[in-house]
């Protein structure tokens, strides 16, 4: 059987890193869309949506490879539709940190496989939580200076040093805080016959 090519429509870092834990042959092609809510009203509609068009957009262009898309939404409890975003800035980290320090954090992270040539496309949503420990300032400023989560959803690393400013983490799969459900896509790509290990 033909192996078909497999792309992972992104260019973040983390989720090369979790692809790479299995050993399979990849390239990584960056989907580059507008990644602003559309009027969503739950961050697992609106990590839907964004999953789903990284793959389309990939897939369009390569209709006979088996194209993953992900997308992460971080939201705190009782306010799904109000998105905590990437800060971009040490301010804006801090700012973040503070309003999660003893807090519970809930990431909606959306998995999208496509593969245009035979029709299929399945996309869903996993849920993982993160219970803030009480953080002080200087232990924020330090963090932030030491790890550098500008780009992280919720300002913090939870493969580095990020873990340290946690209570307790929930979830049924840790890769899903890591912005790539990884037991999903491999019961996905094991329906191509696609095996890992």
């Amino acid at each position: 059987m033909h192996q078909r090519e497999l792309i992972l429509a992104s260019s973040s870092q983390t989720r090369k890193d979790l692809m790479d834990r299995l050993k399979l042959d990849y390239r990584c092609i960056s989907p580059d869309i507008d990644e602003s809510a559309a009027g969503e009203l739950h961050a697992d509609d609106l990590a839907k949506r964004l999953a789903f068009e990284k793959a389309r957009v990939v897939a369009e262009q390569h209709p006979d490879a088996i194209i993953i898309g992900s997308d992460q939404v971080a939201w705190r409890e009782h306010a799904p539709y109000d998105f905590i975003g990437k800060p971009l800035s040490v301010e804006n980290a801090i700012q973040q940190l503070q309003e999660n320090s003893g807090r519970t954090v809930f990431f909606s992270t959306a998995l999208s496989v496509q593969h245009l040539q035979s029709g299929f496309e399945t996309t869903l949503v996993e849920h993982y939580q993160v219970k803030f420990r009480q953080l002080t300032l200087p232990e924020i400023e330090r963090y932030i200076e030491l790890d550098q989560p500008l780009h992280c959803a919720g300002s913090f690393k939870c493969e580095s040093l990020g873990i340290s400013l946690f209570e307790k983490m929930m979830g049924d799969d840790q890769t899903t805080l890591m912005g790539l459900p990884m037991i999903q896509l491999c019961k996905i790509l094991r329906q191509f016959g696609i095996s890992a290990p």
